[in-house]
């Protein structure tokens, strides 16, 4: 009751749908289309009662079961021609029969918007606060450049003054047929309406109408949409793979919603993630951590931080999230839903940790590309040791080419966590042959136009591998020396930890590999042989069965 208002919502459900065959009690992500409707209803702080109109005995029964009452519909207001405006004043009148009382107010709540929430129809409702308006409509946002055309004139005419962006047109109000609520002096056989119209509005969500399967696959992604916390940083101890992974996974997460959170010391990371145009949230501290998240309330959390303790996990877990973590060897493994170990192919005895190539997820560039041919000549070196390169490998390598015969081109890309830039580009401007590169966004396409690639033993293997470019890895460090991915199998050459190698090392194997076509060939082949491209997809698929299990495991609770 709303301002001592008797309220009822009639539910039009008729069995036969046409567009998609028995349509109400289809099962829309795991439940009857039609208990949407029922449950937004009945979980309002107003509605008195709420009953379904129907011709259907299977409709009636899912009905009852999620809590409504149920008025059987005449064969004759059943038919495809017949309006809405009889339909309910019947229900209304069969239902007043049975409370010998009537109703002051009657909304038709429609089952084809399931997403409609009940706030939104409480504040319907709440618009009859005004004892001036009778009625009040649903409608949503749908201002477009639109057109007319004058049938007279056989001509098109534009139905706007100016040609401007979406955002900078007047508001125009398409109706979403979810919620139209009127007076009951204004329900008769032939209208619901009165005379003074009001609106409410809705989101974009909650105004699809399923009319077709389209709608129908629009609603269930809607409803599948989960709220995913991303926590990752990157600094130059860590550099910022992690965060170009998680920025992968974000370009693939288009139906939810997705939160990043960066510790507000590492400012790389924030400057990365601010210039991909994601939301984000810095945080002081595991606390600040935490309360953020509770703010949040998302149902999963991503964590790709490394090593996590287990009193963080178990809070997050205690919290209810599902909690994914990224290149984990912490304590923290034990207690998370689901550990994906890409770089550390170690055979891990708990079921919760999946480790090896299988689960490297690449940047989008490199799906498009084509696989490298090699040729005899070496004409394009590139060297890149990632985001940091904190022992600047990148000049290690390039003194030990330039002091051998090499005559070809040399490109040097460092990331945005490189120490002094422009020293680098000062030394060695005047050569011809060197050409420096700071953050590329396209280094997809360097690495396809080089023949050999110089770079650490981290993710950028994966992607050179994924192109098949003869590859020549230097650890950056002991973590780095146990990525095993990097090995001859593969079609590398690992040369160790690079701090101790000397620069007629470096000279002594770069010569060997320009020098040995068949070599190049080998280290191509061996390469290409791995699959790469399928690692989101085996990811996504662990993740939504584990998924599974962790809601059905939460139900039983």
């Amino acid at each position: 009751m709303f301002m001592n208002n008797m309220i009822l919502v009639v539910i039009p459900a008729r069995g036969g749908s046409k567009g998609i065959p028995r349509k109400n009690i289809r099962l829309l992500n795991n439940k009857p289309l039609i208990a949407y409707s029922i449950e937004t209803a009945k979980a309002s702080q107003y509605v008195d009662d709420v009953v379904v109109t129907t011709d259907d005995s299977e409709i009636a029964l899912i009905a009852e079961k999620f809590g409504a009452s149920v008025v059987r519909r005449s064969e004759e207001l059943a038919t495809d021609e017949v309006p809405l405006d009889p339909v309910i004043f019947d229900a209304m009148i069969q239902k007043e029969k049975v409370a010998f009382d009537e109703y002051d107010i009657v909304i038709t709540l429609q089952p084809t918007s399931p997403l409609v929430k009940t706030e939104t129809l409480d504040a319907a409702i709440e618009k009859f606060e005004d004892f001036a308006i009778d009625s009040v409509i649903s409608v949503v946002d749908d201002r477009h450049l639109t057109w007319g055309y004058d049938e007279n004139n056989q001509r098109f005419f534009p139905n706007y003054i100016e040609r401007v962006n979406r955002q900078y047109l007047p508001k125009s109000f398409k109706e979403t047929g979810a919620i139209l609520a009127s007076r009951r002096n204004f329900i008769n056989e032939y209208s619901r309406l009165g005379t003074n119209l009001d609106l409410v509005e809705v989101s974009r969500e909650e105004s699809v109408d399923i009319d077709n399967y389209e709608d129908w696959w629009i609603a269930e992604n809607y409803l599948q949409k989960k709220k995913i916390a991303i926590v990752v940083n990157a600094y130059s101890e860590i550099g910022t793979g992690h965060v170009y992974r998680c920025l992968s996974i974000a370009s693939k997460l288009v139906f939810h919603e997705v939160l990043f959170l960066l510790n507000e010391e590492h400012q790389l990371g924030i400057n990365i993630v601010d210039n991909h145009n994601y939301t984000y949230k810095t945080y002081d501290g595991e606390d600040d951590l935490l309360d953020i998240l509770r703010e949040y309330k998302p149902q999963m959390v991503i964590n790709d931080i490394l090593d996590t303790t287990s009193e963080y996990i178990s809070t997050l877990k205690q919290e209810g999230y599902f909690v994914v973590n990224f290149e984990d060897l912490g304590e923290g493994t034990l207690l998370a839903d689901v550990v994906f170990d890409a770089l550390y192919e170690h055979d891990a005895e708990e079921e919760n940790i999946f480790t090896g190539h299988k689960y490297y997820i690449l940047k989008d560039e490199f799906y498009f590309q084509p696989e490298k041919i090699i040729t005899n000549a070496v004409n394009n070196v590139l060297i890149t040791f990632g985001g940091t390169d904190p022992n600047d490998f990148s000049q290690k390598v390039l003194d030990a080419i330039l002091s051998t015969n090499y005559e070809g081109r040399i490109n040097v890309i460092v990331g945005l966590g490189y120490g002094d830039v422009e020293s680098l580009v000062s030394k060695y401007e005047s050569n011809p042959l060197v050409q420096i590169y700071k953050n590329v966004s396209n280094i997809s396409e360097f690495m396809f136009k080089a023949d050999i690639i110089f770079t650490s033993a981290g993710r950028t293997m994966y992607e050179v591998c994924s192109l098949g470019v003869p590859t020549i890895c230097l650890c950056q460090n002991e973590r780095e020396r146990t990525h095993v991915f990097g090995n001859k199998e593969n079609g590398f050459i690992n040369m160790g930890l690079g701090e101790s190698l000397t620069q007629q090392e470096i000279i002594d194997e770069f010569v060997n590999l320009v020098n040995d076509y068949d070599l190049r060939v080998e280290m191509n082949k061996k390469m290409l042989n791995v699959d790469l491209k399928n690692g989101f997809e085996n990811i996504r698929a662990i993740v939504k069965e584990q998924y599974r299990k962790f809601e059905l495991k939460r139900q039983m609770e």
